[in-house]
């Protein structure tokens, strides 16, 4: 028998969404200041993205102190749980039909192999880019070399669209292909009593 539960509360989707939305633009602007295309072009979009990149730094603050306030936090420790059994399912398991192997509740909404990889996003990848982002824009005044601190903002540029294009495929998974979307953006999910 299942039930419907809050999963997402209303400031972790404004804040999923927000972020996903300045990141994606960032990233239109970010290769445009790369010099593969041009949309805006380029005085226009180092503007933007550093703008864009403003509203990023914002959010992550407030999405700090709304972890920390809340305890969400804690969804996003690893606790010693099997991340084979996670690695199994998502390379060979889904494939097979095989039944998932966690299953999502109020006060645990991220399996084993989630936690680590948000984790892994919200303490290595935003960090890197924040900081050399940060770097770039004040280069000058702090005698920073612009070239290795723009290949490490690249690097982490090239991770995030990594990241986001696996985490697009990955919201596919769920009972139906658009269910965990669905759930990001009402909040409700159906999951087992």
């Amino acid at each position: 028998m299942s039930k419907r539960v809050l999963i997402y509360k209303p400031f972790e989707r404004f804040w999923h969404w927000t972020q996903m939305a300045l990141i994606v633009f960032m990233g239109v602007t970010g290769f445009e200041v790369h010099g593969n295309y041009t949309l805006f072009g380029f005085e226009k979009a180092v503007q933007l993205h550093n703008l864009a990149a403003w509203g990023l730094i914002v959010l992550i603050a407030f999405a700090v102190f709304w972890h920390f306030t809340t305890g969400e936090w804690q969804h996003y420790v690893p606790r010693g749980e099997k991340i084979s059994v996670m690695l199994h399912y998502y390379l060979r398991g889904i494939f097979k039909n095989e039944p998932h192997p966690y299953k999502k509740t109020e006060l645990s909404k991220l399996n084993p192999l989630q936690r680590l990889t948000y984790l892994g996003f919200k303490l290595l990848i935003i960090p890197v880019m924040v900081t050399t982002g940060l770097l770039m824009m004040y280069d000058e005044s702090l005698g920073v070399s612009f070239g290795s601190v723009a290949w490490w903002h690249t690097l982490g540029a090239f991770l995030l669209v990594s990241f986001f294009i696996v985490h697009v495929y990955m919201t596919t998974t769920g009972e139906t292909v658009f269910s965990n979307i669905k759930a990001m953006i009402v909040g409700w999910e159906e999951v087992e009593d």
